[in-house]
């Protein structure tokens, strides 16, 4: 009963953990450098009303083009991708990150700091 007990919770839980993926972090030196070098797609995924108040240099804004990703991200599926939200607590960017991986991306990651760490380390904004 115990091993039968086991392999349901692995084959309940699997697929819930695969939902739930973790990306591995970026930092703002990292993504800065990225961005310099032109090797990044940056996804805002604040919103409309702050992406116009300011988002990371060459971020797209996440809610304007969600219906059609794919169209705002290189052909390449090893191309560095990056999603952020608003900081530290905040998940969202995970709508980003999983649509990107779900399109076929391998090289997705998350600027933790999100716009409020981006603002705090006192870099620029594009409106």
């Amino acid at each position: 009963m115990k091993k039968f007990l086991v392999t349901l919770f692995a084959v309940v839980a699997a697929p819930i953990a695969m939902l739930a993926a973790e990306f591995p972090d970026i930092s703002i030196a990292e993504l800065k450098k990225a961005i310099a070098e032109k090797k990044v797609t940056v996804i805002d995924v604040n919103g409309g009303e702050s992406f116009k108040n300011g988002h990371i240099p060459t971020a797209v804004n996440f809610a304007s083009v969600q219906g059609d990703l794919a169209a705002s991200l290189p052909k390449d599926k090893d191309a560095l991708i990056v999603a952020y939200c608003g900081g530290p607590s905040c998940n969202a960017y995970t709508r980003a990150a999983n649509a990107a991986t779900k399109l076929g991306y391998t090289n997705v990651k998350h600027l933790s700091a999100g716009i409020s760490g981006w603002l705090q380390a006192k870099e620029g904004t594009e409106k």
